[in-house]
């Protein structure tokens, strides 16, 4: 480390023994879980009901380049507990502040959960998805207020919807997607590699490598994440808890250091491993095949209708197809998993914002306070969230799509920004033995231009039509 860039000297402590990959796995499950909605359930199936199966290799690159960024993500805080946004800020508190506004404004729009109540009424076969939100929202802040340990109430409920998704994806497969389906995917991911489907404006492009796997903010909150998993230098760190039912209070100042030992080393090399393998396995491999899996359902059902219209609608329209072809128990299936995937994505995304904010605010503005420590900051930050999100539903922005793309497209901005920062932080700001390096900057350079070419494509667009 190099204590004269920041404020509080790290810490020199040896590194933990490894966890087995077994006990490692979580962080990833979470990050997937989250991510797997509006993009998997709603914007790529969109995109191949109107495009075809011709982008399906972006989502694939978009998945690649994330695993890359992800890493580095968690490469800072296994080797330091700290978070990234806290070592961002170390250089100038402007980062954390533009972080948290960016966060704020990626996650305001409330078009998961809004979502996810619209398919609700599909479902049920009425209601108002407003008022269905509002009460979603609410019921979200109080389990998040008071779950003793709040990640281990995010991670089970993410995991029992992974688990319902993985069982809807095995039930299409055998039930309804057929051999020509497949085949008709395969080739296009090959012979449509780098074109763009008819139809498909780079402001619906941004927006879908956004919605791909995770993106914005969502990523950077993977340091939070493995940090009270107990990930390396983090199980020095207390973990977030709420302040009504918790004792143990995370900790934002906290910077940690191991000697570049023999034994320091070596128990490195088996972190870094097996933060690698639980990642590929639960975050990249699952998002993977629910793309692909989501994406060929509705290009089957879907592709070549006149009746498809910019909203979410085209869900109802595939249930009832499912439920004309296999039967109204595959309706029910496909209608309960998508609003259980999308609430559960709600409750994450109010999770995110609130490590994200409170981590920044507590270590750059409050450490001294008594009252406002780390949890309660975050609470503040969550139900703040929920005040804003409801709003913006009673003053009528109620657009599901809509909602999902302004959010969407925020987060491949924010995506290519921290991206640079990242590249610097983990060159400039890690022990030799550790840092950035060989094919991953190669791959951060990679993942630079890839966001950079989209977003800066959008915005030429924009201008265009201006």
């Amino acid at each position: 480390m190099n204590p004269s860039r920041t404020r509080i000297p790290a810490e020199t402590r040896n590194l933990p023994e490894p966890l087995s990959l077994r006990r490692m796995i979580g962080p990833g499950v979470v990050a997937v879980g989250i991510g797997m909605a509006a993009g998997e359930i709603i914007l790529w199936p969109y995109l191949t009901a109107i495009g075809g199966l011709g982008l399906l290799w972006l989502a694939f690159c978009t998945l690649a380049v994330q695993f890359v960024i992800n890493m580095e993500i968690e490469r800072y805080t296994l080797a330091t507990g700290q978070t990234v946004v806290a070592g961002f800020s170390r250089w100038w508190k402007g980062w954390g502040i533009i972080i948290c506004l960016a966060g704020a404004f990626q996650y305001a729009w409330p078009g998961w959960a809004t979502s996810g109540s619209t398919v609700l009424t599909y479902l049920v076969g009425g209601g108002d998805p407003v008022w269905i939100t509002v009460v979603t929202l609410v019921a979200i802040g109080v389990l998040l207020s008071v779950s003793k340990v709040v990640y281990n109430t995010v991670e089970r409920v993410e995991i029992v919807k992974v688990g319902l998704t993985i069982f809807f994806l095995i039930v299409v497969i055998v039930f309804v997607i057929s051999l020509g389906t497949w085949g008709d995917g395969a080739r296009a991911t090959v012979t449509e590699f780098g074109q763009i489907p008819e139809g498909i404006t780079f402001t619906l492009l941004l927006s879908a490598i956004g919605a791909a796997g995770a993106g914005g903010v969502h990523n950077l909150v993977l340091s939070n994440w493995i940090r009270d998993k107990r990930y390396g230098m983090g199980a020095h760190v207390p973990r977030l808890v709420s302040p009504i039912t918790g004792r143990e209070e995370a900790a934002g100042t906290d910077l940690y250091a191991f000697p570049a030992d023999e034994q320091n080393l070596a128990r490195w090399q088996v972190w870094w491993k097996r933060a690698n393998a639980e990642h590929l396995v639960t975050f990249v491999a699952v998002c993977f095949v629910t793309i692909t899996v989501m994406c060929l359902l509705a290009y089957q059902l879907l592709f070549g209708r006149d009746d498809i219209k910019n909203d979410t609608s085209f869900l109802r329209i595939e249930a009832d197809i499912l439920s004309d072809q296999v039967g109204g128990w595959l309706k029910l299936l496909f209608l309960a998993v998508a609003t259980v995937s999308l609430w559960a994505a709600a409750m994450g995304l109010l999770d995110i914002i609130g490590r994200v904010a409170g981590d920044f605010l507590r270590r750059n503005y409050l450490q001294t306070s008594a009252r406002w420590t780390e949890p309660r900051l975050y609470l503040t930050v969550v139900w703040a969230e929920i005040v804003l999100g409801s709003s913006i539903l009673l003053a009528g922005f109620t657009q599901p799509l809509g909602l999902l793309i302004v959010s969407t497209c925020a987060a491949s901005v924010v995506t290519l920004l921290y991206s640079v920062l990242l590249v610097r932080l983990n060159l400039k700001d890690l022990p030799s033995a550790v840092r950035l390096g060989g094919w991953r900057l190669g791959g951060m350079l990679v993942a630079i231009g890839f966001y950079g070419f989209f977003a800066v494509a959008m915005v030429i667009t924009q201008l265009q039509r201006l």
